[in-house]
């Protein structure tokens, strides 16, 4: 490993031109590398970036003069590249993201890390991202590390040695931080229509939102529930410091928090640090089915931007605008599917800010999730089991969830395909 100064960095040296970058994603971007990475674009023009969610000002629509964005989404400040065209999005399973990797279909030459400084037996911990950046690593020419003094050393499944590292800087700035996103009354309503779906004993998997958060929230009565995701953020820490969740009857990693990511505010990231009671791994542990099948009553709870009538899911794009992803819905809905007492949820407002049913005849994006995978539905209007349905009783009971003033003209427009009988 050669240590430089962070103002003596010169990218140049180790990017060429046309090459493919991977950076952590989301809370775990090394801020202060990817600055100096966006003001010498010029010297690598053509280079490639992967990105998975963005909470940064890092990359900007400008700098695609010399920079070549894509990822799997219009995720959070990432919305802003995609809204421009200058992010290309590219469909796929967080589940596949390794695989694609290893077979270099998304191209990792260079990966620009965030870690931890060493504990005492020299490993640096991969800090607030694990996911897919140990498979990026193992195909890179060539890896900057920026050694942040304020990341947490947090378990993971392998820690990084100074032989896996090419380049180092040493720097001492606070991460990113993701707060808790705010919920109100609809949220709390559709968190207590799901309460029944999740008893004691069970896994959760939960995304980012107003609504999973409102779930979180109305758990700290449960016993003994254990959690295995993609991603947490503080409310998981809330629920381990209360007593909810004690990992205790998985089925695997007996008393261990299980995520590939920490998005969260300092609450989480002092909680994680050095904290054997949570442990990141890759997302082939995270979202393989083979691994998540094994779990005890996995209940996995994802949001959505629409449904339509026969349960298929939108959760990437309304029209043109791609504002969200594929992410790990599918890997989730289907691992739920195989688990012991298993349920997957699909949790959204039945209406958007401007009145729109959120429940459609048809959706005006994307297919995310097949009618065929999903199992149930749910907004502030109540809960709509579709596993096993027919499309006349899907109907009905998406219309029931639906907005009182959608409903009459929903079913006039599955009537249009379905017959006068639905």
């Amino acid at each position: 490993m050669q240590l430089e100064s962070l103002d003596s960095l010169d990218l140049a040296r180790h990017v060429r031109p046309g090459d493919g970058v991977i950076f952590q994603q989301g809370c775990g971007e090394a801020l202060s590398v990817a600055e100096r990475f966006v003001q010498q674009r010029a010297s690598y023009s053509g280079a490639r970036l992967f990105l998975g969610s963005g909470f940064s000002c890092s990359f900007q629509p400008e700098h695609a003069d010399h920079l070549r964005f894509s990822g799997i989404g219009g995720i959070g400040s990432l919305r802003k590249l995609a809204s421009a065209r200058a992010l290309d999005p590219i469909p796929c399973h967080i589940s596949s993201i390794e695989p694609l990797l290893r077979q270099g279909v998304i191209a990792s030459n260079v990966v620009m890390l965030q870690v931890s400084p060493p504990n005492e037996r020299g490993e640096y911990s991969l800090g607030l991202v694990n996911d897919y950046v140990r498979t990026a690593i193992g195909r890179a020419r060539v890896v900057i590390a920026e050694i942040n003094r304020q990341i947490p050393w947090v378990h993971c499944d392998l820690p990084l040695t100074a032989a896996d590292i090419s380049v180092a800087v040493e720097t001492d700035r606070a991460p990113l931080e993701l707060p808790p996103a705010p919920f109100g009354a609809l949220e709390r309503r559709i968190a207590q229509h799901i309460g029944d779906l999740i008893g004691d004993r069970a896994t959760l998997q939960m995304g980012i939102g107003s609504v999973p958060e409102a779930i979180m929230s109305s758990l700290a009565d449960r016993r003994e529930l254990g959690i295995h995701s993609g991603m947490i953020g503080d409310s998981a820490v809330t629920l381990m410091e209360c007593g909810a969740v004690t990992n205790a009857h998985k089925g695997m990693d007996a008393g261990v928090t299980v995520s590939g990511v920490l998005f969260g505010t300092q609450k989480l990231y002092r909680y994680a640090e050095r904290n054997p009671q949570i442990r990141l791994h890759p997302t082939s542990y995270t979202h393989h089915i083979g691994v998540l099948a094994r779990l005890k009553n996995f209940v996995s709870i994802n949001s959505a931007l629409e449904v339509d009538l026969t349960g298929q899911i939108n959760a990437e794009a309304i029209g043109r605008e791609h504002i969200g992803a594929v992410g790990g819905q599918v890997d989730y809905i289907r691992a739920a599917a195989l688990s012991e007492g298993g349920v997957s949820i699909v949790a959204l407002p039945a209406t958007g800010k401007s009145g729109d049913s959120k429940i459609v005849s048809r959706l005006s994006g994307p297919v995310t999730t097949a009618r065929s995978d999903v199992d149930v539905v749910a907004t502030e209007h109540g809960v709509a089991h579709l596993r096993g349905r027919s499309l006349r009783q899907r109907v009905r009971a998406l219309v029931q969830i639906a907005a009182p003033e959608h409903r009459e003209r929903l079913l006039a427009e599955a009537r249009q395909v379905l017959g006068e009988n639905v």
